[in-house]
């Protein structure tokens, strides 16, 4: 049961953690000239976001790329995700050097 609080305790704060980044991205755009907005970029030059519609393009290039990086920026919203494609790739024996 303790366990179980643990859990639930560091699920809520990470949910908290994220949308504190999430409202400081918002933030960030919101400073910007209307025409310079991106809605899309980093949190002090570390976390991603990204506020663009989802397209198929940017799901297949985050989730499923065997060329790129093994984590990523999310297709929608704030954090990480994990590139399928290159996971692939390395457990198949392929370089895990990607160039930035």
């Amino acid at each position: 049961m303790e366990k179980k609080k643990r859990l639930s305790a560091f699920a809520k704060t990470w949910r908290l953690a994220l949308a504190i980044v999430a409202g400081i991205a918002i933030v960030q755009e919101l400073r910007k000239p209307s025409d310079a907005r991106e809605w899309h970029g980093k949190v002090a030059d570390l976390v991603p976001y990204d506020f663009r519609k989802p397209t198929v393009e940017r799901l297949r290039s985050t989730y499923w790329n065997p060329e790129g990086s093994l984590v990523s920026g999310k297709v929608f919203g704030v954090g990480w995700a994990v590139n399928f494609g290159a996971l692939n790739r390395m457990a198949r024996g392929g370089s895990t050097h990607q160039a930035s």
